[in-house]
This record gives C-alpha cells, sequence and structure tokens, in this order.
C-alpha cells in the first residue's frame, strides 16, 4: 500500500534541521523546521501549507526569510507552529522589513502564527502582507491532548521538551488509510479520475454505501458494458442453468 507522505530531509544530517513532507495525492507539503531552505526550489516551497518550528535557534528558524520572499505577492495563507514567544519572534523577523509598497501588490499573503503553551491554550495571530504584517485577530484557542492540526486523513501532535529553552517535538500520525485497486477497477470497466478522491473522502468520513460521489468519469461503464447480454435472470433460469451443469460430468482419465 502507498504511502499518503513522502518525507525527505531538505539537507544533508549535518546540514541544518529540516523535514519536507510531501503529500502523495495533493499538491500541499508540510515542514518540520525552517532550517536552510536553499535546496528547496521554490515550487515545493509554495506546496507548503502549515510549517512546525521545534524552537528558534538560528539553524531552526533562519529559513524564513527566504520563505517569506518565495510567497510575498502571491496569494497565499500559511501556517507556523512554535513554542512559547513564536509569534512575536515572527512579528519582529517580519519588522525588520519595509513593507511601504505591499499596498499595490494584487494579492494578500497571510502568516498565521500560532504559539503552543504549557498549559494547554494555543495564541494565534495573523499577519497580512498589505497591513504590513501587523498582529491582528490575535486569539486563544484550546489544545487538546497536544494535536495543534486535526485534519481528515492525520493529525500532527506536539510534546514540551527541555532545551534549556522552550522545545517542542512533533509527531505527524496518519488516520485511516484508503487504497484503490486498479486492477479492479478496470473488472469493473471504470477508470480513474476526480471521482476517486471524492471516494476516498466519503469512506474516511464514514459516509454510508448508498452516498453517491459527485463526480464521475465520463464515460460511466460498468461490468455490463463487457457483454451482449446483461439481462437480469429469474430464479428459474439459475436453477436450470445449474442443474444442466451438474449434470455434465467430463469423462475421467483411464475410465
Amino acid at each position: 500500500m502507498k504511502p499518503l507522505f513522502h518525507p525527505a530531509l531538505v539537507n544533508d544530517p549535518f546540514g541544518d534541521p529540516g523535514l519536507y513532507i510531501d503529500f502523495l495525492f495533493a499538491r500541499r507539503a508540510l515542514l518540520f523546521d525552517l532550517g536552510d531552505l536553499r535546496q528547496l526550489p521554490s515550487r515545493k516551497l509554495l506546496r507548503v501549507s502549515h510549517i512546525f518550528v521545534s524552537h528558534t535557534h538560528v539553524d531552526h528558524f533562519i529559513g524564513f526569510d527566504q520563505l517569506v520572499r518565495v510567497c510575498l505577492g502571491r496569494d497565499k495563507r500559511i501556517n507556523l507552529y512554535g513554542p512559547p514567544g513564536f509569534v512575536d519572534q515572527v512579528w519582529h523577523r517580519l519588522a525588520a522589513y519595509t513593507w511601504n509598497l505591499v499596498q499595490n501588490y494584487p494579492t494578500d499573503f497571510t502568516v498565521v502564527a500560532a504559539v503552543a503553551r504549557p498549559d494547554g491554550k494555543v495564541m494565534v495571530a495573523e499577519l497580512d502582507c498589505r497591513k504590513g504584517f501587523m498582529p491582528e485577530q490575535v486569539r486563544a484557542e484550546a489544545l487538546h491532548d497536544g494535536v495543534l492540526l486535526d485534519e481528515q486523513a492525520f493529525r500532527v501532535r506536539s510534546a514540551f521538551l527541555d532545551h534549556r529553552i522552550p522545545c517542542l517535538a512533533f509527531a505527524l500520525e496518519e488516520k485511516n488509510h484508503v487504497n484503490i485497486m486498479k486492477n479492479r477497477l478496470a473488472e469493473l470497466g471504470l477508470t480513474v479520475g476526480p471521482w476517486l478522491t471524492e471516494l476516498k473522502e466519503a469512506v474516511l468520513r464514514g459516509e454510508a454505501d448508498e452516498v453517491v460521489c459527485p463526480v464521475t468519469p465520463e464515460p460511466f461503464l460498468g461490468i455490463g458494458r463487457w457483454y451482449e447480454d446483461f439481462a437480469q435472470m429469474t430464479e428459474e433460469e439459475v436453477r436450470g442453468l445449474l442443474e444442466r451443469a451438474w449434470r455434465y460430468q467430463p469423462a475421467q482419465e483411464g475410465s
């Protein structure tokens, strides 16, 4: 069964920490720690939706500026999670630059920074490019069992460690995994397409079998497509065929 995630180190084992998690069936990725990102092409950085920073030593956070540079001027919303003090550190990094021209951008780039606290809460602030990245919509949210991100297919859980400073550890947990066997699709006369994504999501949501997926392939064909006559048979016809097959016993060798 193919895994949902494809993890890869951003740098070599002796370089800055960074783990890039690519999604198999979506143009999306997660990033754990923000060290030197020069090994990642822009197209990969633009796939990142959520970033989890264990702490802000320079080798874990120096890549933040490159991330901002790549996303600037694009319609993108990116979520970052870090230890206590993280929102202030994100804001101070952004405040080091001058943003007097960003009002001319046709799109808005938003950084959503969240701080995990030991008291079981998450402090969240939104920083919009067009507003000079000033922290707004500051709010507190409950942190249940350390879960920072909980989606249909996976969750990211956090725990506090002692690194002489507050430090976070993260666990990426895949939930139920749905895999489609292409040979079974072929046997049913079905073709792959976007409707399979809808089917998988319905299975993960636990919906009943009679739910109809809104997206179907064109043409939508079943196994009957391969028969000249696929009409429904009566019970009498079935019994008759079974009796004929039972009476026909091929001769045994040597008899």
